[in-house]
């Protein structure tokens, strides 16, 4: 298999990782930066180029990776749609015509895999497992709280010189429907949207975006609440769900999902196992769930199975956002 690795940022190196993991060597990386192609070239031995347009027929990959910033995202789908490869594309947040691709996709049939990384954290695969098993019995409310520190994201480069300091491509703001997507896949969408999103501390080089985002969504028989920042100078990622039968507790932290039984009063602990990071990254973001994503893509290409996310549902997950932040400008509800 060929595979094109379009940007050659930190998430496509990583991306090129992955390929090579998975027994994919036949790649080339695309970068207009040549320190990143510098940087590709000697760590992992792929061809690189500055360009990709000629690729598609000197090189004619069948597989393509797209690990640009958001706002490039849109015409890179159309470039892999006009030449028929099957493209993975990273979590989406800008929505500039997302709806023409998702059309184009569906017309000719081209395998398009949008990042779903949450879903292959073996976690959230475990908590998805113990909510739909009814072990928690009828859902009251759920709280997520998902914090980071932006600066930490690129310890190598200002915040000001890549796409988080940009107020539409923003660090909380991308990861607003990074969770929502498998946050979504477990709950379903609410009925309503209520939102706020501020900036509330200053970061060197993020001085005009949004650092804060509280959403509020109603799902008719239970309630969510969801704060996403990117100020918390210890990296989190905090769940509950409380049910009639049982109460769900996980942070990441703690390499376990706990469940307080409210018949026993007694709790019961769901162990898993987080393979190691690639170092300069927060140990709980393993290698591991990056790969099975890619993996799951390759099987998705080769007919073996549906890739868990679709451009329709990427789609409208970015509806989502848009609708919380609506909410803010308007202080209303938003219906979905």
């Amino acid at each position: 298999m060929k595979a094109v690795v379009i940007g050659l940022g930190s998430m496509g190196k990583r991306r090129v990782r992955c390929l090579q993991a998975l027994g994919v060597m036949d790649i080339v990386g695309v970068d207009l930066r040549a320190d990143r192609r510098d940087e590709a070239a000697q760590r992992y031995g792929i061809r690189v180029e500055a360009e990709l347009d000629q690729l598609w027929t000197s090189f004619a990959p069948d597989v393509a990776i797209i690990s640009l910033p958001p706002k490039a995202h849109v015409a890179a789908m159309h470039a892999c749609l006009a030449h028929r490869v099957p493209f993975f594309v990273e979590a989406s947040v800008v929505d500039d015509g997302l709806a023409a691709v998702v059309a184009l996709a569906k017309q000719t049939g081209v395998v398009a895999a949008p990042s779903t990384t949450l879903h292959f954290h073996p976690a959230i695969a475990e908590i998805s497992r113990i909510v739909r098993s009814g072990r928690l019995g009828k859902i009251s409310n759920v709280m997520l709280h998902s914090g980071q520190y932006l600066p930490d994201w690129h310890t190598y480069e200002p915040v000001s010189d890549y796409y988080v300091s940009d107020p539409a491509t923003g660090g909380a703001r991308e990861i607003v429907p990074f969770e929502m997507t498998w946050f979504t896949e477990l709950f379903g969408f609410p009925r309503r949207v209520a939102g706020q999103y501020r900036k509330t501390i200053d970061i060197a080089g993020a001085e005009y975006i949004d650092d804060t985002y509280n959403g509020l969504f109603d799902y008719g028989t239970f309630l969510a609440t969801i704060t996403v920042d990117v100020v918390s100078r210890h990296a989190t990622r905090r769940l509950t769900i409380n049910g009639d039968k049982a109460l769900l507790a996980w942070s990441w932290d703690e390499a376990a999902i706990k469940v307080f039984d409210g018949a026993t009063a007694q709790w019961t602990e769901f162990v898993y196992q987080m393979e190691q990071a690639e170092p300069g990254y927060n140990k709980n973001i393993g290698e591991n769930m990056y790969i099975d994503e890619i993996r799951a893509f390759l099987d998705a290409v080769a007919g073996k199975a549906a890739f868990p996310n679709s451009l329709e549902q990427d789609h409208r997950v970015l509806k989502l956002l848009y609708a919380l932040e609506r909410s803010d400008a308007t202080a209303t509800f938003q219906a979905i």
